[in-house]
């Protein structure tokens, strides 16, 4: 088809205008309706308007940014399909828009428009553009290169470490390694599920040499598909962390990683100050006011082929957790807004 987006309507958040040009004159040829805004707050006026079949949107923008223009379309219901373009070398930022369930992320310059064009078919079908078999491919390809190549693995997972201070689902987030080491034995994801519920684990990696990196990049995975199901069927209940944790012990002996996985898991919902943790093989101490809770470790991941787990359950409007574990210790503190 020389013009395959005939009857799409695409909007273009994007503050640089040049660029700008380039994207809506490249897609007008081949036969798109173009609608453009400078930043996320002028993209939601510009949907209040026009019925839309795909949005093409920047992560760095004046008012209204990409990642809070994502967030806004989750709150409000919006279920178009977004591609980001951007020019960011943060693994974090890419990450967390893939988690709110963006398509696809391409990176500035775009050299290639063809990459471009396939992108946006992809977005627009894709039903038509991926298969079980074919992801189950891509990502044995992308998994087996990994395995070959233990340092980039371990520079990948460094590189999504989270940022030391963030503010998430209305709660002040800090935390910090407690052993100054370049490759600390904790390794820590924490990420939204609404405007009002967080999620994060801790997973000591050093107790299955390189297989540890690879099990952290492993969750990170699972972790991400459990985050995307929950955000787009917008469940108003705690998650399942006990079947989470018995699938990941599954997942890793499928894989054949050998080893201990000690991990920690997490939740807390600051409307009703409740956390939850979850431990299989993790002790932790949690500091709630003037009150000290231990929470026993459990059964680290990857030891027998059913996982045996310790939880607790707290009201709470701040809290400071530690975790030591692999030779290193992290301090992870929250609180409400």
């Amino acid at each position: 088809m020389e013009k395959p987006l005939i009857n799409k309507k695409i909007l273009i958040v994007e503050d640089e205008i040049v660029f700008r040009s380039v994207l809506a004159g490249y897609l007008s040829s081949l036969g798109a309706s173009i609608y453009q805004a400078v930043n996320g707050r002028e993209a939601l006026r510009v949907l209040d308007e026009h019925a839309l079949d795909l949005i093409l949107c920047d992560l760095t923008m004046s008012e209204m940014g990409g990642i809070e223009f994502v967030e806004c379309l989750l709150a409000q219901g919006i279920k178009i399909p977004v591609l980001i373009i951007s020019a960011t070398d943060k693994m974090t930022d890419i990450a967390q828009v893939l988690r709110l369930g963006v398509k696809d992320v391409l990176l500035k310059p775009i050299v290639d428009l063809a990459r471009l064009r396939e992108a946006v078919l992809a977005c627009l079908y894709s039903d038509l553009f991926t298969s079980p078999a074919l992801e189950r491919r891509e990502l044995d390809q992308d998994w087996d290169e990994l395995r070959k190549d233990p340092q980039k693995a371990a520079q990948l997972l460094l590189q999504l470490q989270p940022p030391l201070q963030q503010t998430m689902a209305q709660c002040k987030i800090r935390y910090r390694q407690l052993t100054a080491v370049e490759q600390p034995g904790l390794v820590l994801d924490i990420a939204a599920l609404s405007n009002n519920e967080l999620a994060f684990y801790c997973l000591d990696i050093t107790k299955a040499g390189n297989n540890g990196v690879l099990a952290a990049l492993l969750l990170r995975v699972l972790f991400n598909g459990v985050l995307q199901e929950h955000l787009a069927q917008q469940k108003r209940r705690l998650p399942q962390m006990t079947a989470l944790l018995q699938q990941l012990n599954q997942l890793l002996r499928r894989t054949h990683l050998d080893g201990q996985f000690p991990l920690l898991l997490g939740y807390y919902h600051s409307e009703y100050k409740n956390l939850s943790l979850i431990s299989a093989g993790l002790q932790a101490s949690i500091n709630i006011g003037k009150n000290k809770i231990q929470l026993d470790n459990g059964m680290p991941l990857g030891t027998l082929n059913t996982a045996y787990l310790k939880q607790i359950s707290q009201d709470c409007a701040s809290w400071e957790c530690q975790v030591r574990g692999g030779g290193s210790g992290l301090r992870l503190t929250l609180s409400t807004l």
